[in-house]
């Protein structure tokens, strides 16, 4: 028997336009799961912060990127994928906080449990965030935690 989990992905034109849309979508889901706010704000700007960089350093031809999101009782796991021609990690994670193009980095940092940046070239970047979730006492997540799902 495999654990309960709620999954999505949300597939988006590499437009600043979109990441209004992911964090509202995002945002209602955890929401209805019952993850408490102050969870539930973190994730969302941290959501925010590594669209916002697909949308400022991914490049190639790609005009599309993707948001996979995961979630079970425990944590939530989301992915920002874009196609592109990725980037040199190194150099990313060394931004300075001070410097105007670090802070979203840093805040990504702060506000999850766990972040990684996985780039190969010409096949594109995944930011990908972990967090421990806190939930409300009426979560439905304990409860899906308790069913089973075949296969």
């Amino acid at each position: 028997m495999k654990p309960m989990r709620v999954s999505f992905t949300l597939r988006l034109p590499r437009d600043e336009l979109s990441v209004p849309i992911v964090r509202h979508i995002c945002k209602s889901a955890l929401l209805e799961l019952g993850v408490e706010e102050p969870c539930l704000a973190d994730i969302e700007l941290a959501v925010t912060e590594a669209c916002t960089n697909v949308l400022k350093h991914a490049q190639g031809t790609h005009q599309q990127y993707e948001v996979e999101v995961e979630v079970n009782e425990d944590a939530a796991e989301i992915r920002v994928i874009d196609a592109g021609v990725g980037f040199s990690t190194d150099a990313f994670q060394e931004a300075s906080g001070t410097a105007e193009q670090g802070r979203g980095l840093h805040l990504m940092r702060a506000l999850v449990d766990e972040l990684q940046f996985i780039s190969k070239p010409e096949q594109g970047t995944i930011v990908h965030l972990a967090k421990r979730l806190e939930l409300s006492e009426d979560s439905i997540l304990p409860k899906l935690g308790r069913l089973s799902v075949p296969g």
